[in-house]
C-alpha cells in the first residue's frame, strides 16, 4: 500500500464532490484505483489496497472464475453494456442479495483505501462504467462519512499500526493464552504463515482488506501476532489512507489502543439519509455493523 501522502489542501478536497453536485456519469482515475459515477452518485469503487467484488466472489468459491469472466465478457470489453452483476443473476449463479452485500462491501473497503483522493494525478473519462454495473449507488457525502468513520475505528488502535505491511507472524503459544478469539480472528491466524501480509490475506479470503487490517491490529495488541521489528529509518505509524481534511472523527476513538464502546461504531441514520436509495442505506448499516463486531 505504501506510505501514506500528506492530506490534499481544503480547498481541493471536493473533487469528487463537484462531480456529485453536476450529475455527471463516468470514471474518475485517481492514483492507485478509480471512482465510478452514475448521475453524480457512486456505484463502484476499485482500489489496488482491497479486493474487487470479482476476488471475493471467487477467492470464497461462491462463483467460480469462468463465470466471473463469462459476466466481465457480456458487459464488453470497453464498458458499453455494463450488466455483469444482472448476468450473474440472471444465469443463477448468484441471488440478487448475494450480489448486492458483495458489491456494497467491496465498494465501502475499497473507498476507505482510495477516498479522498488527491488534488493532483486525477482524470475524469466521461460516460466510463464499470463492467459490474449499477447493482446500487450511495451518495459521495454519505460514501465519504462512512469512510471517515472507518478511520476512526482504525486510529482506536494505532499503536499497532506497524502491522499494517508486514507479514503476518503468529506469536509465541504462550502469548496472548487467555484471549478469547473470533472465527474471524481465527481465519486470519491460520493464514498467517510469516510472509503473507494483512493485505494478501485479505485477498486470499476474498474478504475486507480494511477488516483485516483492524483484526491484525486487534490481535497485535492482545500479544497473538508480533510486532515487527523496527529500524532506525522506520517512520512512525502504518500504512494508511489519508483523513478527509475536516472530517469529523467520533470523539471517543483515541491512540492508547483502548476500544470505543460499542455503540459509536455504528453509522449514525441521519447521515445516510443524504443518499436517495433507502435500501442502501441499509444495507450499509447491515454490512458495517457486522464487519465491526465478527
Amino acid at each position: 500500500m505504501g506510505l501514506p501522502a500528506p492530506p490534499p489542501p481544503p480547498e481541493s478536497a471536493g473533487v469528487l464532490d463537484r462531480l456529485a453536485a453536476d450529475r455527471v456519469t463516468g470514471a474518475l482515475h485517481g492514483p492507485g484505483g478509480c471512482v465510478y459515477l452514475l448521475d453524480g452518485a457512486v456505484y463502484c469503487v476499485e482500489c489496488s489496497a482491497a479486493p474487487g467484488v470479482d476476488v471475493r466472489l471467487t477467492a470464497a468459491g461462491r462463483v467460480p472464475a469462468r463465470h466471473v469472466q463469462e459476466a466481465q465478457e457480456a458487459a464488453g470489453a470497453d464498458g458499453t453494456r455494463p450488466d455483469g452483476g444482472r448476468f450473474l443473476v440472471g444465469a443463477g449463479r448468484l441471488t440478487l442479495g448475494e450480489l448486492e452485500i458483495c458489491h456494497l462491501a467491496a465498494l465501502l473497503d475499497a473507498a476507505f483505501f482510495l477516498l479522498p483522493l488527491p488534488p493532483d494525478g486525477t482524470s475524469f473519462t466521461p460516460g466510463a462504467a464499470h463492467w459490474l454495473g449499477p447493482v446500487q449507488r450511495i451518495g459521495v457525502e454519505a460514501l465519504l462519512r462512512a469512510t471517515a468513520r472507518r478511520r476512526a475505528l482504525l486510529d482506536a488502535w494505532q499503536s499497532w499500526a506497524a502491522v499494517d505491511t508486514a507479514p503476518v507472524t503468529v506469536a509465541r503459544p504462550d502469548r496472548g493464552r487467555n484471549h478469547v478469539t473470533t472465527w474471524q480472528q481465527r481465519r486470519l491466524l491460520a493464514r498467517a504463515d510469516g510472509r503473507r501480509t494483512p493485505q494478501d490475506i485479505a485477498r486470499l479470503l476474498g474478504q475486507s482488506a480494511f477488516l483485516t487490517l483492524l483484526e491484525t491490529r486487534r490481535l497485535a495488541a492482545a500479544g497473538l501476532v508480533q510486532m515487527p521489528r523496527r529500524t532506525a529509518g522506520d517512520p512512525p505509524g502504518g500504512a494508511l489512507p489519508r483523513r478527509r481534511p475536516g472530517a469529523h472523527l467520533d470523539e471517543h476513538a483515541s491512540g492508547d489502543g483502548a476500544e470505543r464502546p460499542t455503540a459509536s461504531w455504528h453509522l449514525p441514520v441521519p447521515e445516510l439519509e443524504t443518499t436517495p436509495e433507502p435500501d442502501v442505506d441499509l444495507l450499509v448499516r447491515l454490512r458495517t455493523a457486522l464487519e465491526e463486531n465478527l
